[in-house]
């Protein structure tokens, strides 16, 4: 599902992560994020109050969004999320977040993100299809 363009995109960029519940939106930029080898998206929990209570909200419904500014290559991942609190894949983003704030901050937990649709978003003839 993830090809390799994706792939490279999602690792080298930002990414917007999308939930909404009751009707309200809600997107926020992240930073502490990586593919695991089996195409699942993660994200370190610095600060995603609001994305977790939506998350609990409708039943783990996500997307992201990743686009170079550039060449403006761009995708739409949808999917569903679960969040953890133990294990590697936490320790990880803890040590990095921590590296990063100088102690000031950690990561709480991480969201494991599963692929279930990938949309083109970049501008042409491909644009709105789904890989």
């Amino acid at each position: 599902m993830l090809n390799e363009n994706v792939v490279k995109l999602l690792k080298a960029g930002m990414w917007d992560l999308a939930t909404c519940a009751n009707g309200e939106p809600n997107v926020v930029p992240v930073a502490f994020k990586g593919v695991t080898p089996d195409g699942k998206l993660v994200v370190g929990d610095v600060f995603p109050d609001t994305t977790l209570k939506n998350l609990a909200a409708n039943n783990g419904r996500i997307a992201v969004s990743v686009y170079d500014a550039q060449s403006l290559e761009g995708y739409q991942v949808k999917g569903s999320a679960e969040y953890v609190t133990e294990g590697e894949l936490v320790n990880t983003f803890k040590a990095m977040v921590e590296k990063m704030f100088n102690g000031a901050a950690t990561a709480k937990g991480a969201l494991i993100i599963t692929p279930e649709k990938v949309i083109v978003t970049t501008p042409g003839a491909d644009n709105k299809k789904e890989l």
